[in-house]
C-alpha cells in the first residue's frame, strides 16, 4: 500500500500550536515538490532557519535558546528520509524545546516569522476546505474503495466484508442467472441484485466510515449510480458521479467534483455573509473584527491567507495597536484574531483574498448584533 505523505492537523493540535507561548517560537511555510528528492526543499529550508535565526539575534533572544532552535531545524534540513516524502507544502513550528511539521497537500507561500507565538493562520488552510476524499469505484464486476489527495498516488482501503461483485453478492454464478429473484427475472431481476448489491456495499463501508467528514466521490454507470445513492447512509456522498477510469484520470476527475464541493460550501457561507448584513450580524474592518472576537461574538471568521498585519491585539478590549516594521516582540493581528474565534468555538475560514467578503483582509459573522 501506498502511504500519502500527508500530516492533516487535528483540531486539537491546531489548538495546541494556537495556545503555544516561547520567548522564541519560529514558524516556516516551505513550498515543496511530491515527486522531487527533497535537495530544494532542504536548501530553502536552511536558507528560511537563517533568515530566522538571525531575527532571533537581532531581537536579543538568549544565545542557548537560538543555538538550541538552529539545531532543531538544522537536524530536520539533514533528514534524508523524511524531505524525500513531501506533499505540496510544508509547515514547521520549532521553540528550541520542539518541533512540529506538518507536510500539507496545499500549496502554500514561502513564509518566516518569528513571534512569541506561531503563526498558524496559513496552516488553517488545510481545515478550510479538505483537500482529501474517498472515491468508492463501484461496477457490476468490481468495487474498491480509495483515498485520494489530488496529484498523490491513491491509496486503496481494504475494507471487511465487502463484496467482490454483483453475482457473489447474491450467491449467484452470474448477474444474467434466469433463475427467479422472487418471481423477478430479466432487466427488473437484475435490478434487484444490484440493490442488494449496493446495499452490502453500504452495510460493509458503515463501520469504516463512522466519524469521517470527507467527501465520498462515486465512481460508477447506471443503472449503479441511481441505485447505490439511493441506498447510501454516508452523509457526506458529493452530487457529482464521475466514471470509472484509470487511477491518474480518477484523480484528475476527483478534484474537479473537489472543487465543486468547496465552491458550494464557500458560496452558502458567502450567501449567508449576505443576508446577515441587514441584521447588523457582519463586520468587515480589522479592528471592529479583533474587538467582537476578543468578546466570542464571531461565528464565522473569513480571512486572507496570504496577508500578514503586523501589531499587538489587547488581551482584555481586543484593541488593536499596528506596527509599520515588525519584530519579534510584535504578531499577526490576523493570526492572533483567528486564534480567538477558533478558541471560542467559532469556524475559521482560510480562503485567498477574492473569497473574503468584501474584498479586504478578513471579514466576520457575528453571533448576534453589537450590543445584543
Amino acid at each position: 500500500m501506498t502511504s500519502l505523505h500527508t500530516d492533516i492537523p487535528s483540531r486539537a493540535q491546531v489548538t495546541r500550536l494556537l495556545t503555544a507561548r516561547s520567548p522564541a517560537a519560529v514558524s516556516l511555510y516551505v513550498p515543496t515538490d511530491p515527486e522531487g528528492n527533497g535537495d530544494a526543499e532542504r536548501i530553502e529550508l536552511k536558507n528560511l532557519t537563517g533568515e530566522a535565526v538571525e531575527q532571533l539575534r537581532a531581537a536579543g533572544v538568549d544565545k542557548r535558546a537560538v543555538t538550541a532552535l538552529e539545531e532543531q531545524l538544522t537536524d530536520l534540513a539533514e533528514d534524508d528520509e523524511f524531505l524525500h516524502y513531501l506533499a505540496r507544502s510544508l509547515a514547521v513550528f520549532a521553540t528550541p524545546e520542539s518541533l512540529t511539521t506538518f507536510r500539507l497537500p496545499n500549496q502554500l507561500a514561502r513564509v518566516v516569522e518569528v513571534s512569541d507565538r506561531f503563526h498558524v493562520q496559513p496552516l488553517l488552510r488545510s481545515l478550510t476546505f479538505t483537500q482529501a476524499a474517498f472515491v468508492l469505484e463501484l461496477a457490476q464486476g468490481s468495487v474498491r474503495l480509495l483515498e485520494i489527495v489530488p496529484e498523490l498516488h491513491p491509496v486503496e482501503i481494504s475494507v471487511p466484508d465487502m463484496p467482490t461483485d454483483v453475482a457473489s453478492a447474491v450467491g449467484k454464478s452470474s448477474i444474467a442467472d434466469r433463475a427467479p429473484v422472487r418471481r423477478i427475472q430479466g432487466s427488473e431481476g437484475q435490478k434487484v441484485r444490484m440493490r442488494q448489491y449496493a446495499r452490502q456495499v453500504d452495510q460493509a463501508m458503515r463501520p469504516f466510515l463512522v466519524g469521517q467528514d470527507l467527501p465520498l466521490i462515486l465512481a460508477a454507470v447506471e443503472p449503479l449510480d441511481g441505485i447505490y445513492r439511493a441506498l447510501c447512509s454516508y452523509p457526506h456522498l458529493a452530487p457529482d458521479t464521475i466514471s470509472p477510469a484509470g487511477d491518474t484520470e480518477l484523480i484528475a476527475n476527483a478534484r474537479t467534483v473537489l472543487d465543486r464541493v468547496h465552491a458550494e460550501q464557500l458560496r452558502e457561507t458567502v450567501e449567508l455573509f449576505g443576508q446577515r448584513v441587514s441584521q447588523g450580524r457582519t463586520a468587515t474592518d480589522v479592528t471592529d473584527i479583533a474587538r467582537f472576537a476578543t468578546q466570542g461574538a464571531v461565528d464565522t471568521l473569513f480571512v486572507d491567507i496570504d496577508s500578514t498585519i503586523s501589531g499587538l491585539v489587547d488581551e482584555q478590549t481586543g484593541a488593536v495597536e499596528f506596527r509599520e516594521t515588525a519584530d519579534a516582540s510584535d504578531y499577526g493581528v490576523l493570526d492572533e484574531i483567528s486564534r480567538r474565534v477558533w478558541l471560542t468555538d467559532g469556524r475559521v475560514l482560510a480562503v485567498r483574498r477574492e473569497d473574503v467578503p468584501g474584498g479586504g483582509d478578513a471579514a466576520a459573522i457575528l453571533r448576534f448584533p453589537p450590543g445584543g
